[in-house]
């Protein structure tokens, strides 16, 4: 379920809205980190800060989940990406997927300005990546049968991990990664209500 086995092109295919994402990442990133742009402004325009969302740069809730602030953050993120979004996807379609993926990250923003001090700066998709685990969990917990014994037993623990290394890892934004994962599991749990999921 989660092993990829797909060609490049294959995975292109099947997955585009997870491609998409990816290449989003891995633009911005390089869009920072080369002399070819005006990276600083690029920096400066799209990261999350919470004074400035208190203005009404309200972009700012949306676009720190593509932003990453170097190149083991973009990649751990991506990875991560490529391994847990492909499944959901195919799930939940297309449209469905984009939904759910950037109001996880969104929610879990709007959090993180709600709930931290004025000048706390913030950036990163792992805000929607947990909110990606929230889904499977609901699914897991709620909806009997709809994911095959495997599958479970790769979610539970790794969604046990992540929450307990947020504790223990220095710059991580905890209040993005707990109510990533407390959205998630609220809107799988509305979804699974409105249509059937099932990865089998």
């Amino acid at each position: 379920m989660f092993a990829r086995t797909e060609s490049f092109k294959e995975f292109i295919h099947f997955y585009p809205v997870v491609t998409i994402i990816v290449a989003i990442h891995l633009f911005l990133f390089l869009s920072i980190q080369l002399p070819l742009f005006p990276s600083k402004l690029i920096f400066e325009s799209l990261v999350g800060v919470n004074i400035y969302i208190g203005m009404g740069e309200y972009w700012r809730l949306v676009t720190p989940i593509f932003l990453h602030a170097g190149f083991a953050h973009v990649l751990f993120n991506s990875f991560s990406l490529v391994l847990f979004g492909p499944a959901l996807e195919r799930a939940l379609g297309k449209w469905l997927f984009i939904f759910v993926y950037l109001a996880c990250g969104m929610a879990a923003n709007i959090a993180t300005y709600l709930l931290n001090p004025p000048y706390y700066t913030h950036l990163g998709a792992s805000g929607a990546i947990f909110g990606l685990f929230g889904i499977y969990l609901a699914i897991i917990f709620l909806k009997k049968g709809a994911m095959p014994p495997q599958g479970k037993q790769v979610i539970l623990p790794m969604a046990a991990l992540g929450v307990i290394m947020t504790f223990f890892q220095s710059g991580i934004n905890i209040t993005a990664h707990i109510f990533g994962l407390i959205a998630g599991f609220l809107i799988g749990a509305l979804v699974i209500h409105i249509k059937p999921v099932r990865f089998w």
